[in-house]
């Protein structure tokens, strides 16, 4: 197989796509939501019926990132691709737990070498769970991730509240996904959540204090440092021998906070650090070298804290030119990002395909 990546900086579709041909299945991403949904219906048009998803949010191909524009990512050669949409994520997802059956049933994924990337506009927890119920025991990888503006596409067809997924076998080999974390716990003990309200993504309460303050004299920093604090310092939960990420958005009344995840009463969560990112880049690289002997391409997921932080430090463009040594590279800026079962922030996730 073989990866295609196009890209415009000034949003045009057809610059995009300029030297496409033969395509078996289309990602589209687009900065701007107009911008989108005129790219989707013209994408169509200029390739009916090939499966296509996509969604908002900045992108990269090789080492171009796109804070405006059009990233066009194609998957050409021995693949099996299957797209669809799950509606009304907001409330009930697991009404289209039998359509993605019939396509798992389609695609007939094999030993190692199948991965189902999906695109959400929120509520991803209770999405991935329901996906999970379906792929558990298939032999499907997961990446993924959360679209800006709640905006995502399928087949042509745009939708709000939605996550478009494709199912990818590749013919030509296996497929793995990988995450890169580059945060571990400032200290070995947890706090324990005694208050949240996990439907609002509210974190009220840590060990019994207000979360805000608790967070602060961690760190030593004043109230309105904690936005943007949550780039080097952000809360995680610790699931076997992984680190999964709880991003801080804001400051609310009576000390509490609003997380980017969810936070449950009882949960227990470690303040994080941050590592050395370009250390932590090449075990990554290493990792997968060691893993494939041929790589055909690469799709990523970056969460927006992880870019706006590599961003600030002047790393971003380094970060770009190792995956790309690796294999052709692309992938989008998302607002969340899946690793199989797990809905994380301020993460890379991304598949390889040999």
């Amino acid at each position: 197989m073989e990866q295609f990546v196009g890209v415009s900086s000034s949003g045009n579709l057809q610059e995009a796509i300029r030297g496409l041909s033969s395509p078996q299945l289309i990602m589209l991403f687009a900065a701007k939501k107009d911008q989108f949904q005129t790219a989707v219906a013209q994408l169509e048009e200029a390739f009916p019926g090939v499966p296509s998803i996509g969604c908002v949010g900045q992108s990269y191909g090789g080492t171009t990132v796109l804070e405006n524009g059009i990233l066009v990512v194609a998957l050409k050669g021995k693949i099996t691709a299957v797209t669809n949409v799950i509606k009304n994520v907001s409330k009930a997802p697991v009404r289209y737990v039998r359509e993605l059956q019939k396509d798992i049933s389609a695609i007939r994924p094999g030993n190692q070498n199948t991965v189902m990337i999906d695109f959400c506009s929120g509520n991803d927890e209770c999405v991935l769970t329901t996906i999970q119920s379906v792929i558990d025991n298939k032999d499907i990888q997961l990446t993924g991730g959360t679209a800006s503006d709640g905006t995502v596409a399928c087949n042509g067809v745009v939708y709000q509240d939605a996550c478009a997924y494709a199912l990818v076998r590749n013919d030509g080999g296996k497929v793995k996904v990988y995450r890169e974390n580059i945060y571990t716990p400032m200290n070995e003990q947890p706090y324990v959540v005694t208050k949240a309200v996990p439907t609002e993504y509210r974190l009220c309460e840590l060990n019994g204090k207000n979360a805000i303050d608790v967070y602060t004299e961690a760190l030593n920093i004043r109230t309105d440092e904690v936005e943007k604090q949550t780039f080097k310092n952000p809360f995680g939960r610790i699931i076997g021998d992984e680190v999964f990420i709880v991003s801080l958005k804001e400051r609310l009344a009576n000390g509490q906070m609003s997380c980017y995840r969810k936070v449950n009463p009882k949960d227990r969560l470690y303040i994080l650090k941050a590592e050395d990112d370009q250390e932590v880049l090449e075990n990554t690289v290493r990792t997968i070298k060691s893993e494939f002997t041929h790589i055909s391409a690469i799709f990523s997921i970056n969460c927006i804290f992880r870019y706006m932080y590599f961003k600030d430090l002047g790393h971003m463009n380094h970060y770009l030119q190792r995956m790309e040594s690796l294999g052709t590279h692309a992938g989008l800026i998302g607002m969340g990002e899946h690793y199989n079962k797990q809905h994380t922030n301020q993460t890379m996730s991304c598949v390889v395909f040999e």
